[in-house]
């Protein structure tokens, strides 16, 4: 309990470095949105509400100093005001909305499809080396770590608009697109789920696949497996008891990662298949200098991979024995 109390309370300095570095990265182009904005609408010939613009700079505390931007910014989040929108002119809260409830809906499937399917493969490819089935499922693997998930992604549309006439872009039907949750609703996204979870979950499952099998082979060969099955005990204890156990480390270890891509999402195939989730607005804030909106896209990252570590470090030290909270040298 000392040590989790520690840990969190070393998460504040943590997260407050992590704002400040956000905040200089979104502030290292040159100038601002309202600058980009500006310089748009004279390259399309329109005219410039100057008195529009100051009453924005001095509205949104852009004409201050940066040092005085960054405390606004970072008191507004302490009370759960993370800014507001250009782009989109609505409060961030409102602008995220339904985006971030469908990417959490595509990560959280992804992640269930890639253990279902990692696993057992893993511990079979593992358990029987050298086999048909090994050589195969690794050969499946290896293609699967090769094929970039855009790729496959653009594949995947034209084969069904070729062969089928539909097209798979997208969560949900047309009609509806900005509407209230209903049933319809979440019988349409869960009928165009299965795609995006096909493709952004291929690589990571034959990523986890060889991950799992390397490790599991390594603890195979260990003495105290071929002690315990000298013993004569059975196959499947003796490979559950100890073995498998070890062998999951890398998955726990891997909980720092999960945690912050089931916010992000995989932005490249997202934009690719036109999935309405954060990843593509993500990244059209980063593009247009949104400050707000970019900012607490980071700083969701940020916090997420903090709490997935600690996570990860409890979990660890629970599942392997071998693993202590405090330092120092065990006698």
């Amino acid at each position: 309990m000392r040590y989790i109390i520690h840990r969190i309370l070393m998460m504040i300095p943590t997260l407050l470095v992590i704002s400040l570095i956000c905040f200089i990265i979104i502030q290292l182009p040159p100038g601002d949105y309202l600058e980009s904005y500006i310089a748009e609408l004279e390259s399309q010939g329109e005219t410039v509400d100057e008195t529009k613009i100051a009453f924005l700079r001095q509205e949104y505390g852009l004409d201050k100093p940066l040092w005085e931007q960054y405390l606004y910014w970072l008191t507004g989040m302490l009370q759960g005001d993370f800014g507001y929108s250009f782009e989109y002119d609505l409060p961030v809260s409102e602008v995220v909305g339904d985006r971030l409830v469908l990417t959490m809906i595509v990560s959280f499937v992804t992640i269930i499809f890639t253990w279902i399917i990692a696993f057992p493969i893993g511990i079979y490819s593992a358990v029987r080396q050298y086999s048909w089935g090994d050589y195969s499922l690794t050969f499946l693997g290896f293609i699967g770590l090769a094929t970039p998930n855009f790729l496959l992604a653009l594949v995947m549309l034209y084969l069904a608009n070729v062969h089928f006439g539909t097209s798979i872009g997208g969560l949900m039907d047309p009609e509806y697109i900005d509407q209230p949750w209903s049933w319809g609703k979440v019988l349409s996204v869960l009928e165009h789920l299965w795609i995006p979870v096909v493709v952004i979950g291929t690589s990571g499952t034959a990523g986890m696949i060889r991950r799992l099998r390397a490790n599991l082979l390594d603890e195979l060969q260990k003495q105290y497996v071929i002690t315990g099955r000298a013993k004569g005990l059975p196959s499947f204890k003796l490979l559950t008891k100890y073995p498998l156990r070890m062998a999951l480390n890398f998955f726990i270890a891997d909980i720092g990662a999960i945690l912050p891509s089931i916010i992000s999402g995989a932005e490249i195939v997202a934009v690719v298949m036109s999935l309405p989730t954060t990843g593509p607005m993500m990244l059209g804030a980063l593009q247009s200098q949104d400050m707000y909106l970019a900012g607490s896209f980071l700083m969701f990252l940020s916090t997420l991979t903090v709490i997935g570590v600690l996570i990860s470090d409890i979990a660890l030290a629970m599942l392997d024995p071998r693993i202590r909270l405090q330092g120092g040298v065990t006698r």
